[in-house]
């Protein structure tokens, strides 16, 4: 250092310390100044070229590295939900509003459209400022910000670190003017912004303060977006609204300021406004429309994702890569589903479920069940909870555990008039928790299998588990259309052959004789059509076919009809003895209204990256699982049953005149309530049962398909028809190509008749 202190004094002065010939000054002060503006010079190229630290490459300016959700779009393009580390994902130019873009130049960088990335004037200005102790404002451009938010500087930079920071984010910055135009640079700093409430980016934020598109923002929420960037916390409107009202005024100054038309004529009456905050929500993965199905989605992108990779040969991020993700589900059809579910279980089902347990020491376990049992029960609840989890994965002990289940603690439970902040020890909060039904409904398009609508339970915050794909229950009655189609399809039987209304009996494997039992006696030893005895559930009818067939024959066409689910080749499952998802059952009635065809329900149609390259497109497996006339027949006999049958409330209750085919299911003791209803362009299924099989009514009046699943389907229905934008008509099933031979009129046939014995069969 003392060597160049003497190389410079030499220099300028002679070895005596005299001032050196007058002459040579410019010359040196020349010399002196270019070799300042070489060091500078160099010093930038360095400094560019990445040799005094990292430095952002042409490829990373092109394709800036931040975390960007994944979006879940519906058909007619709403954003149902995301998953993220951040909840951020991009906006275009032109997706903002006007207002937008003159809140932030006015706000942040009132020369942004003169300047080439650096602000020279408010530099020096802000150096001013350093030296005199003045503060006057900040010197950083949009571009820098920009800069700043896609390559991040670090926390606790010592003086010399981040004064080198800042050159770099200089060189950045033109870098980025280099590249990219203005327009483009607005949008990707919108992009970039941390608004808080877990909202990365404008689109998020619009959407969770305003519940709005950019585009759709006003002058006022403009303002208020672009003020909380300044601090996310400090200016929020939800933590801080006084703080947020001062600061969004502000805001509306500077745009009348640098933007008086059409501002500054509104700025006063702007400012009196209040901020509306009555649509904002955060988006989370417990709220929103369809958040069984995203969840259940989620596992199955997560899976995709770790079989396609990028062009840098790593699997795509399910949560970075900002994939965009196209739904069959129809938004609108969603929330007639979600609307159904919770009218008819909040407003009729589960106060009927409440007030006929009330007084029942065992509630809302079935009154069979002994202390015992129910405290097994109770124990592998309290195993399977989510709080039980996490204490055991922190390493408390059981018996630690155990008392922390049975002290009291705050916390909040769900009702259907809202979310109850109460004190209770979690055993009760379980036990409590169980009291409440639950539902799943799944509704897909007859000839597409796009799922429309996808309803996993009744409120995701509380109860997590689906019950479309996860849960397998019994499915009663509705098995019965298996047995019959096999009739149909070996063509020894049409809705309208008589057979014998008499018990029938199975010697098993064990020596016993199995013979079941109808629920009532209308009817017994008479002959009666098959439409009439589906129409009406008939056991005897059903044991009559598959003793003619064999269980081997059912499970057979069920697996053509998409039935995966374990069944075992026993007869019992004539009365609907096995555990099948919503999702097969569905999937299986739909093949009736498809003409013969199996199409598996389908949920993605295409999924593109975040630039909206397509990375894949989906169309459903399909394969004919029976005859065009089969299929047509079975229509039939279902119409049967909500013409005169077991569905019939649908006629005279709910008001329904068009033809619908449909069954209903029971299963034993009441544990589970089915309807599966099928319509020419629409397939939808409905449970309702208990979290439990235990958790069940004691009377078939209350605990049959027809009244806890029934008017589900009633309620989705009647809106969806009343919907004229989605093209649901009530027109009758179409006949086959060829002509019907069998005969189809059956009024006349299921009369009185002579009553037979079993033996006289």
């Amino acid at each position: 250092m003392e060597n160049i202190k003497n190389r410079v004094y030499q220099f300028f002065f002679n070895t005596k310390g005299y001032p050196s010939d007058i002459k040579d000054y410019p010359r040196k002060l020349w010399i002196a100044y270019t070799v300042l503006l070489a060091a500078i010079f160099l010093f930038f190229i360095m400094l560019s070229a990445g040799l005094l630290g990292d430095m952002p490459t042409f490829e990373d300016l092109e394709n800036p590295r931040s975390n960007l959700a994944t979006q879940i779009i519906s058909a007619d393009g709403k954003v149902l939900g995301t998953y993220y580390i951040q909840n951020r994902y991009n906006a275009h130019f032109s997706d903002l509003s006007s207002h937008l873009i003159t809140a932030l130049i006015a706000t942040e960088d009132a020369r942004f459209l003169k300047h080439p990335g650096i602000d020279f004037k408010a530099t020096f200005r802000v150096i001013f400022g350093v030296v005199t102790g003045r503060h006057t404002g900040g010197g950083s451009t949009i571009t820098q910000q920009l800069a700043k938010n896609l390559f991040p500087r670090g926390e606790n930079l010592s003086k010399p670190a981040f004064i080198l920071r800042k050159f770099k984010e200089w060189v950045t910055a033109i870098k980025l003017e280099r590249n990219y135009t203005k327009e483009e640079i607005i949008a990707m700093y919108f992009n970039t912004v941390d608004f808080g409430s877990n909202s990365y980016g404008i689109k998020s934020a619009a959407n969770t303060f305003f519940g709005k598109e950019p585009s759709q923002l006003t002058a006022e929420e403009a303002a208020t977006l672009v003020a909380i960037v300044n601090a996310p916390t400090r200016y929020s409107p939800v933590r801080n609204p006084d703080n947020a009202m001062r600061r969004r005024n502000l805001v509306l100054n500077k745009m009348a300021d640098h933007f008086p038309a059409p501002y500054q004529s509104m700025e006063d009456s702007l400012k009196r406004l209040p901020i509306d905050m009555s649509h904002y929500r955060v988006m989370d993965h417990k709220s929103g429309l369809a958040t069984y199905f995203r969840e259940i989605l989620r596992g199955q992108l997560t899976d995709w994702c770790s079989k396609h990779y990028k062009s840098d040969g790593t699997p795509y991020n399910l949560y970075k890569d900002g994939l965009k993700i196209y739904t069959t589900i129809n938004s609108r059809m969603q929330e007639y589903a979600e609307y159904a579910v919770r009218k008819h279980l909040s407003g009729e089902l589960q106060p009927a479920f409440f007030k006929h347990w009330k007084g029942y020491k065992n509630a809302p376990f079935s009154p069979e069940l002994s202390p015992t049992d129910i405290q097994k029960i109770m124990e592998d609840a309290i195993r399977r909870s989510d709080r039980y989890i996490r204490m055991r994965q922190a390493g408390i002990s059981k018996d630690s555990i155990q008392k922390a289940f049975r002290t009291k603690t705050r916390m909040k439970v769900f009702s259907w008039k809202g979310e109850i902040d109460t004190l209770m020890t979690p055993v009760d909060s379980i036990r409590y928790s169980l009291h409440f039904l639950q539902a799943g409904l799944l509704s897909m398009e007859s000839n597409t299998g796009f799922v429309r609508a996808y309803v996993g339970g009744i409120d995701y915050r509380y109860f997590q588990f689906d019950h479309v794909i996860m849960s397998k229950r019994q499915v009663g009655s509705t098995f019965k259309p298996f047995l019959y189609t096999l009739a149909m399809q070996e063509g020894e039987f049409g809705p309208c052959s008589q057979v014998p209304n008499v018990p029938v009996s199975f010697e098993m494997d064990d020596g016993t004789v199995w013979t079941p039992k109808n629920a009532d006696d209308a009817r017994e030893g008479q002959m009666v059509t098959l439409k009439w005895a589906l129409a009406n559930s008939v056991n005897y009818i059903s044991a009559f076919l598959m003793k003619r067939y064999s269980p081997q024959a059912v499970i057979t066409i069920a697996r053509k009809m998409g039935i995966t689910s374990e069944i075992p080749a026993v007869p019992s499952i004539c009365l609907g003895t096995p555990e099948i998802s919503l999702y097969e059952m569905t999937g299986a009635f739909n093949t009736f209204a498809n003409k013969g065809v199996w199409v598996e329900p389908l949920m993605i149609t295409r999924i593109e990256d975040k630039n909206g390259n397509l990375l894949e497109a989906f169309v459903p497996r399909r394969q004919e699982a029976i005859n065009e006339e089969t299929a047509f027949l079975m229509t039939e006999l279902l119409k049967g049953v909500v013409q005169s049958g077991t569905g019939v409330r649908l006629r005279y209750k709910y008001g329904f005149n068009n033809p619908i085919a449909g069954k209903t299911g029971t299963t034993q003791n009441q544990s589970d309530g089915w309807f599966i209803g099928v319509t020419p362009q629409l397939t939808t299924g409905v449970w309702v049962g208990g979290e439990l099989r235990s958790i069940r009514f004691r009377s078939i009046t209350l605990g049959q398909g027809a009244s806890m699943a029934l008017p589900i389907w009633a309620h989705y229905m009647q809106k969806v028809y009343a919907d004229p934008s989605l093209g649901i008509r009530k027109d009758d099933f179409p006949l086959p190509a060829s002509p019907i031979k069998i005969d189809l009129n059956c009024s006349g046939k299921d009369v009185e008749s002579e009553i037979y014995t079993e033996e006289e069969f």
